[in-house]
């Protein structure tokens, strides 16, 4: 088969228009598999004390979300609260109800070490003490084990296998 002259012009730009619908809907395919959610996986279970470390952690998070006062404005509190001093430890933590900062400072010379709260959204210090060695392992101790009862609280979750 032979073609003529125009018969080629019309080949031609009947594939120049194909290849550009091709090339469009390949870009509109790609467009929307890169918006298509991608497939979540159930998430595998963790150990419990995983779990209460996870939980921790995302209450450490929520609670410094919520603070009005920055990590370092509390440690810049403390250290004008208890001059001399430099810090050892700082945390965010809840004690009844209330969010604080909770600073432990060591004094050069003074055994133990001074302990400053500091409310989280006021920047107001709410308690300062000072702790020996002794006092410092009871706290240390109590908290530990308030955590292991606020755990024990939680209901069993089954374990679901995949």
């Amino acid at each position: 088969m032979v073609f003529t002259p125009a018969q080629g012009q019309v080949w031609s730009s009947t594939m120049k228009r194909f290849s550009v619908v091709a090339v469009l809907f390949a870009a509109v395919t790609a467009s929307a598999v890169a918006q298509k959610p991608a497939e979540q996986k159930p998430a595998a279970q963790k150990p419990a004390a995983e779990k209460g470390a996870a939980k921790k952690e995302t209450g450490e998070a929520a609670l410094r979300a919520a603070a009005k006062i920055s990590e370092d404005s509390a440690r810049k509190i403390a250290l004008k609260t208890v001059p001399g001093s430099t810090v050892k430890a700082i945390e965010i933590e809840e004690e009844k109800g209330v969010a604080i900062w909770s600073v432990d400072l060591t004094v050069a010379g003074k055994k133990g070490i001074e302990e400053v709260n500091i409310d989280s959204k006021t920047g107001k210090v709410v308690a300062k003490e000072h702790e020996d060695a002794k006092a410092e392992k009871a706290e240390a101790k109590a908290e530990k084990a308030e955590a292991k009862k606020a755990e024990a609280k939680k209901p069993n979750t089954p374990v679901r296998k995949p």
